[in-house]
């Protein structure tokens, strides 16, 4: 497989380390220094694109690899205003995108138990959700695309709640996601309830982005000779 890297920042480079060790090549690789080098042409010849970079700069790369007809692999957060355009486009055109707001394997597992988990804390009021997330201080985004889809999936299975926002400060009808910006720390992130008498909650603390790196290429794998928009889910196995 030969792998087109749009983003060469800490986590650009563990997909490039982590393709090497698993045997593939990576042919185009942009960064801030090349940015005219992402052309139709210079993508052409790859089996897939995996993108992570910035917010403003992921919905005309995931477009500039539609036009040259590869598949894309996107972990870009603090974006989706523009999704429904993406998902629109990839469609019309049979396209092949996966997005997710996180790559690791156990990070989507978790997204998984918060659901089910969420399901059953909705018969037990006394018990209120709030979120945390830490991510180092190179992240531009707050909160994190992984804590937004954590309350998310809050706010489907828990209807008492209107909507979630960045605060630590709770109240009755709003979930609040608190997040803290730190050095060296590649990801935690925490559902909590808490009631008069005890705190529950499930957990995830990345170690390094390489589990990150390795659910991107699972991706590529995945998508490298499909059409259509999917997510880890799809990947995993999870829906």
């Amino acid at each position: 497989m030969k792998i087109a890297i749009i983003g060469y920042g800490k986590m650009g480079k563990m997909i490039e380390e982590t393709a090497v060790e698993k045997g593939y090549t990576t042919g185009l690789i942009i960064d801030v220094d090349n940015l005219e080098d992402l052309t139709i042409q210079n993508l052409m010849g790859h089996d897939v694109a995996i993108e992570f970079t910035a917010p403003d700069a992921a919905y005309k790369n995931i477009l500039t690899c539609f036009d040259a007809n590869i598949p894309v692999v996107s972990g870009t957060t603090g974006w989706l205003e523009k999704f429904d355009q993406v998902k629109e486009r990839c469609l019309k055109e049979n396209q092949a995108l996966v997005y997710a707001s996180n790559f690791s394997i156990g990070v989507n597992i978790m997204f998984a138990l918060n659901h089910h988990l969420a399901r059953i804390m909705n018969n037990y009021p006394g018990y209120n959700p709030r979120l945390e997330e830490i991510h180092h201080t190179r992240k531009l985004d707050a909160p994190s695309g992984t804590a937004i889809t954590l309350a998310t999936i809050l706010l489907e299975e828990i209807p008492r709640f209107e909507k979630w926002k960045l605060t630590d400060q709770p109240d009755g009808k709003t979930i609040p996601v608190k997040a803290v910006r730190a050095d060296n720390i590649p990801g935690i992130h925490e559902v909590i309830y808490e009631s008069d008498f005890d705190t529950l909650s499930i957990r995830h603390s990345a170690k390094s982005r390489k589990g990150f790196a390795i659910g991107a290429l699972l991706a590529a794998e995945f998508i490298k000779e499909k059409k259509g928009l999917f997510s880890m889910n799809d990947i995993l196995g999870l829906t």
